[in-house]
């Protein structure tokens, strides 16, 4: 018997407290009903951070299904952008400093969505953004991933070697590049003072000295500041974490040389077309700010235009084809890359005969099918980004990684 049902005089009675149950089962059901009504009137998520939203975690993960449900849910909190700007503007109108908004542990704005275990990143320690001088916003990961690192140096330089010796193992040509972080090319709009200054200022200069070094990777730090010298203003964005198109451009030209040395100089860049941009570290803080892009046309053989603009993640293989011309690459090239290549594509297209282009993520979560990707070229090129790198959160890093796809390469040599 429900101890509502026992006379009043028993000494377990309980009154059910109809009125005020009724109003916390009101107020519950709104709560929890909140997103669906949204939903059902036209409110959808929105993305904040330059990464897809997290999906929805697979009950076949076992108990990780219940750690995933907080990253789920809070990318599909309907609202979510307007409630961080009034956080971020209370804080700013009333403290007179940013709000200490986490920018979410799960995954980062560049290249995030990585699938293998990485140390948490303390967020009151380690700010997502980092505000420096003159207006300038750094990506707080820049910091963080080097003072909180998944693998030391000696493990990131023996995962990016496995890689090399399984590609050339195979007859493939391989190239590694490094795209730098902004707080690397530009350290003096830093503020004098930031959590884990003085840990990532340390790794920094070690990973640098040893890593181009030891893995054969392109050092493109001294390009990149030649190419902003040369042009007259930065090759990276004051409030986004990527380099321009300069920068992309510039990337293309150093592989492009190391393949067939004196290639590019045929090539003809030319301005085209501007457009806006929507900044990525601004909506880290609630804001909708963007960037002006400036885009270039480039013609191989110092002819017309070859560029193809075609926006993708890469998590979708993006494949780019166009007919044989004098100063271009023929032979069919395979690339990994990230958000950074995303600036580059059009100049990889205009410039390669035959160029497909994965996203980091793809060799972790389906080794096989990028394995295939893979061997239909008789190049290959990483790109990767410092911060993962550098903080060893890659899950491509482990050898085993470049062992399993190597098998494939190996079972497909170039001969």
């Amino acid at each position: 018997m429900h101890e509502a049902w026992l006379p009043r005089e028993h000494p377990l009675h309980r009154p059910r407290h109809g009125r005020r149950q009724l109003v916390a089962l009101i107020c519950a059901l709104a709560f929890f009903s909140a997103p669906l009504s949204s939903w059902l009137f036209g409110a959808r998520p929105e993305q904040l951070e330059n990464r897809p939203l997290a999906e929805f975690p697979s009950i076949t993960e076992g108990f990780g299904f219940f750690t995933g449900l907080n990253g789920w849910a809070t990318d599909h909190l309907p609202f979510r952008k307007g409630a961080v700007q009034a956080v971020n503007g209370i804080s700013r109108g009333v403290f007179g400093e940013p709000a200490p908004l986490a920018g979410g542990s799960h995954s980062s704005p560049v290249g995030a969505g990585q699938v293998d275990a990485k140390p948490p990143i303390d967020e009151s320690v380690f700010p997502p953004v980092i505000e420096g001088k003159d207006g300038w916003l750094y990506l707080g990961h820049d910091v963080s991933y080097r003072c909180v690192p998944s693998r030391s140096t000696e493990e990131v330089i023996a995962g990016l070697r496995a890689w090399r010796k399984a590609v050339e193992s195979s007859g493939r040509k391989f190239q590694l590049v490094i795209a730098p972080d902004k707080s690397t090319v530009y350290p003096e709009h830093l503020p004098e003072s930031y959590p884990g200054e003085d840990c990532s200022a340390a790794e920094r200069e070690a990973f640098w000295r040893e890593v181009p070094k030891a893995t054969g990777a392109i050092d493109l730090r001294a390009p990149l500041r030649q190419t902003a010298e040369r042009n007259g203003r930065p090759i990276y964005h004051d409030i986004d974490t990527h380099w321009t198109h300069e920068g992309g451009a510039t990337m293309v030209y150093q592989l492009a040389e190391r393949l067939s040395p004196g290639i590019t100089g045929t090539w003809k860049m030319a301005p085209s077309r501007q457009y806006p941009h929507s900044a990525d570290i601004p909506d880290l803080l609630g804001q909708d700010r963007t960037v002006p892009i400036q885009a270039y046309s480039l013609a191989p053989d110092g002819g017309a235009d070859n560029t193809q603009f075609k926006p993708s993640d890469f998590h979708q293989p993006l494949h780019l084809k166009s007919s044989p011309k004098p100063g271009m690459i023929t032979e069919p090239v395979r690339m990994v890359g990230d958000s950074f290549t995303q600036f580059a594509s059009p100049y990889l297209a205009a410039t390669y005969a035959d160029i497909a282009i994965t996203h980091p993520d793809n060799v972790a979560t389906n080794a096989q099918a990028t394995a295939t990707f893979l061997a239909e070229g008789e190049t290959i090129t990483f790109e990767l980004s410092e911060r993962f790198v550098a903080g060893g959160r890659y899950p491509l890093l482990d050898p085993a990684a470049a062992a399993e796809v190597g098998g494939v390469l190996a079972a497909h040599p170039v001969r």
